[in-house]
Order: C-alpha cells, then structure tokens, then sequence
C-alpha cells in the first residue's frame, strides 16, 4: 500500500495536468484579499530534484514537464504554471521540480495556509523538512482518506483539497467517491479535485460512477494519449484524468483552454471536459 513513491514520477504528464488545473484554481483563490486554505492529502516530498535517481530511472519528467517548460507558444490559461517553473529554474536548465505543495506555497500570502499530509515512511520526513520555519504550514501523517474527512472544514472557509492516492489499491477507487461524500457537505464553500489514472483495465470508470453521486458539481478533464505512437507500453498510464468538485465560475472554460494545448503538447492525444454532475439553471 505504501510502496509508491512519487519522486519516480515527478514532472510526468499526470503532475502537468493536475498542476497546470491548480495553478488556475490557485490563482482565482488569490484574486480575492479573503484568505484561502489549501488541503493536500497526498503531499509526496514538496519540491523534487530532476537529476536525483529515482528521476532519473524512469524519466517520466521527459514526456511531461521537459517537452513543454520553455514554450513561446503557451496558453495563457498555462503561463502561470510556465512562468512558476522559470522562477524555480532561473538558470534555464530544468533541475527542480515543484510538488503540489510547493505550487500551493507560490501563491500563499500571509494570512493563507497550507495543511499537509503524507503517510509514507520515507516521504513524511522529507516533506517536513521542506515546510519546517513557514508557520503557514502544518504537516500530518494519516492515512489520506481518513484526513479528507477529519481535516474537513478548515477554520479558513475558502480553499482547495487535492486528492491524489497512487490507486495502486483498488478499493481507492471506491472509497474515494465514499469519503468526499462525507466531507463535501461538511465544507460547501471547499473546491475537491481528485486525479485518477486512466489505464488500460479502465477502472476509473467507477471512480467516475460513484463521484456522479456527489451532491455538488462535478467536471471531468482528461487528457488521454496515443500510447502506440508515443512509444508506450500499453499497460503503462494511457492518460490522466482530474474531477472538480465545485469548481469556480468560468474555470471550464480555462480548463479547456489548458487541456487542448497540453494534449497537443504532451501527445499525440486528446482532451476532453465534460460535466459530470451540474447544477440545473
């Protein structure tokens, strides 16, 4: 259960997606003066170094983050994820790579917070080096289900709750619809976004069927690839998916935008949203 370790698969095409959708929902929360809160259940380390082994032993970063770090022809619904990459790597060589929570620390101020988990052995010490001397941000070490619930509401009523298990479990694909059914109706201002892998078995298709009966809106990004000519093992991660419980006025629109030019990028392959779940007007 806790063998997965995500400095193998930092700056991957699934850490592209689900980073480029947090830096949109990031950037709206700091539009406003009111403080947010950001909860990330599955924290991994904070930042990784591209040169390190386990990097370097699968090279995930190559076919994600490297194909698109320095392109002049990026979206704007993009450039704010492009330009946070060329201010963590001044020097123009890619070499660090933030995790989810260092993308959340880029765009705290003062009164905003950062609440962290990580289970794993080896990643929770490291992540608590990482955040040691911020007072924005606390760390936990729970198991990442049982802390959605727990953790929910924050005593800051705006935010964002990134839900990221590995699924190497297969019941996580039940129990994540379980949990965020408990947890929504106890934080309605909060925005969940959960990633799945989309593999060849396609189990995320459950994942899916159970998030349908959520009682809040539900939009569905994915970003699925050509595996053959990508030169891909079929078995391997066919494409990533990401769904947005609550999500802000507007954001389908910058999603959108962000996932057709991801899709051509990070391809061949192709994007599509669609709404889950929505509101009727």
């Amino acid at each position: 259960m806790l063998s997965y370790q995500h400095g193998y698969h930092a700056g991957g095409v699934a850490d592209v997606h689900k980073h480029v959708a947090l830096c949109l929902l990031l950037a709206r929360l700091a539009k406003k003066t009111k403080p947010f809160c950001v909860i990330d259940l599955y924290a991994g380390e904070g930042e990784y170094d591209l040169a390190a082994h386990k990097a370097q032993k699968t090279g995930d970063f190559k076919t994600g983050v490297e194909r698109i770090w320095q392109s002049v022809d990026a979206q704007p619904a993009v450039q704010g994820y492009l330009d946070l990459l060329k201010r963590l790597n001044p020097g123009g060589e890619l070499r660090r790579y933030p995790g989810s929570p260092a993308i959340a620390r880029a765009f705290m101020r003062e009164h905003d917070r950062l609440i962290l988990n990580e289970l794993h052995a080896g990643a929770y010490p490291a992540l608590g080096r990482w955040a040691r001397k911020d007072a924005r941000i606390s760390v936990h070490n729970r198991d990442g289900l049982e802390a959605l619930v727990a953790l929910t509401p924050p005593e800051i009523r705006r935010g964002v709750v990134l839900i990221d298990p590995s699924f190497e479990v297969k019941s996580e694909y039940a129990a994540v619809p379980e949990k965020l059914s408990a947890a929504v109706p106890r934080w309605r201002e909060g925005i969940f976004v959960v990633w799945y892998p989309i593999l060849k078995e396609g189990r995320h298709r459950s994942l899916l069927a159970g998030l349908s009966g959520v009682d809040a809106e539900v939009l569905v990004s994915e970003i699925s690839r050509n595996a053959a000519k990508a030169g891909e093992a079929a078995a391997g991660l066919l494409g990533t998916g990401l769904a947005v419980v609550n999500p802000p006025w507007k954001f389908e629109n910058a999603m959108a935008e962000a996932g057709d030019w991801l899709a051509r990028k990070l391809g061949p392959g192709r994007h599509t949203a669609s709404w889950l779940n929505r509101a009727k007007t």
